[in-house]
């Protein structure tokens, strides 16, 4: 795959994570976000903001962005999006540990959906 400029929702996402800052977090997202980490499921920017402070800043995590592609032409979801674009990113902090690929679905400028699976 080819690597793409990263959308300005993600790079909120990932630099809101890093500074802590939960409001701009929620804000990246639309507010009929749909988010799946490994099968549990969040909706809507209340959802975002519950596995924000369970999974991400509430666990003071960190995101550095090892590459972007663009997503799969086949990806769907509940909430149809504009683009997709999958992002592989090291996670460190008091949390989940490692490198892996989230799959953002993108709208509006804005986070219609996420996917983190293994």
């Amino acid at each position: 795959m080819t690597a793409i400029e990263i959308p300005a929702a993600v790079q909120t996402f990932i630099e809101a994570t890093n500074r802590g800052d939960a409001e701009a977090f929620a804000a990246a997202f639309t507010h009929d976000a749909y988010l799946d980490d490994w099968g549990r499921v969040y909706r809507g920017r209340d959802g975002v903001r519950a596995w924000d402070r369970t999974d991400n800043i509430g666990v003071q995590a960190h995101f550095e962005l090892n590459a972007i592609e663009p997503g799969p032409a086949s990806y769907t979801s509940s909430h149809t999006s504009s683009h997709t674009c999958v992002a592989t990113l090291t996670v460190t902090g008091n949390g989940h540990n490692g490198t892996g690929a989230m799959t953002f679905g993108l709208r509006d400028g804005l986070i219609a959906s996420l996917r983190i699976t293994p």
